[in-house]
């Protein structure tokens, strides 16, 4: 789709938020808590970012954008060359992060940036009348996004923030505040690659279904892992075509090199947009977004690798 940008804020530092809306006025496509659309950027890049908006409200998308000065390019890109009154093409809604719907109780985290896709499901949340808490942790206030808006339609029993000047010990104690797993309550966390480690590791006893979370980066590589890597052939089964990938590709490297293209974003297993139906082989798995379910019929083309000598998949 084509939309028009019609307003640009600033949210906190760093942070501007974008409004985006149907140039004809038309409502936009439904949209449900955690979703999130790539965006085709001037110069070429794809980025996926996170509608932070109130689902409920189809007049217009909002993104939140923070600008990263060791990124690749997107967020500068975002920040620098989209104005007002100009139009961005971007996809129709995806999501890998959506709110459970047996869920009686919901813990809602973030950090920083984070808060994009927390925020929407708190959105939700609040319109469905169910239980939930969200605990949002920053370095200081004016670096805390959406911040405003929150406290617009969240009271304290709901919004409960953290601000720990930069040394995470002065902040939330999520060890402590995740430490006894409640029946039928789900958990939801998003942020930076510490936030994101602390969460897991405070989470790890938590049952089996019940910690949802959505990464903005892929976490370093295990070298451990990757060093072991060896060719494999992928069987292209609409096309015919077999294809082999050495030991430093992807898969989505290895096809674009016969010409073909692969849609991709994140190229990090974090986004969804290339998953591809697999029919036989034994596949390593290195997403952050599949569920065990989806691993059995399902790989993301641009991490995942063959743990045998090939792999068949519906391309």
């Amino acid at each position: 789709m084509e939309l028009l940008v019609r307003a640009i804020r600033l949210q906190a530092q760093d942070v501007l938020s974008f409004e985006l809306v149907d140039p004809s006025g038309s409502l936009l496509p439904p949209v449900q808590a955690g979703a999130h659309i790539d965006v085709h950027l001037p110069g070429g890049l794809v980025r996926s970012y996170s509608l932070a908006g109130d689902p409920m409200d189809r007049s217009r998308w909002v993104l939140g954008v923070l600008r990263e000065a060791h990124g690749q390019g997107g967020s500068r890109s975002m920040h620098e060359r989209v104005r007002v009154a100009g139009r961005l093409r971007v996809s129709h809604p995806k999501n890998e992060f959506s709110l459970h719907p047996q869920a009686k109780r919901s813990i809602l985290l973030a950090g920083g940036i984070g808060i994009t896709p927390i925020k929407a499901m708190a959105h939700a949340l609040w319109h469905a009348d169910q239980p939930f808490e969200l605990h949002y942790c920053a370095r200081s206030q004016s670096s805390a996004a959406f911040l405003k808006p929150l406290t617009d339609f969240l009271g304290p029993d709901y919004l409960h923030l953290h601000f720990d000047g930069g040394d995470p010990a002065k902040g939330l104690d999520i060890a402590a505040l995740l430490a006894r797993p409640e029946p039928d309550t789900h958990l939801y966390y998003c942020g930076p690659a510490g936030f994101m480690a602390a969460c897991e590791a405070a989470s790890a006893h938590w049952p089996t279904g019940t910690v949802h979370r959505e990464y903005f980066k892929a976490p370093a590589a295990d070298p451990a892992v990757t060093a072991n890597d060896g060719a494999f052939t992928v069987h292209l089964l609409r096309s015919g075509q077999t294809v082999v990938v050495e030991p430093d590709q992807s898969i989505v490297r290895a096809i674009e090199l016969t010409g073909a293209r692969v849609p991709t974003s994140c190229m990090s297993g974090l986004c969804g947009t290339c998953k591809v139906n697999y029919v036989d082989g034994e596949v390593d798995h290195r997403d952050y977004i599949l569920t065990d379910d989806e691993k059995s019929y399902c790989l993301t083309a641009c991490v995942s690798r063959a743990k045998g000598a090939s792999i068949s998949i519906d391309l």
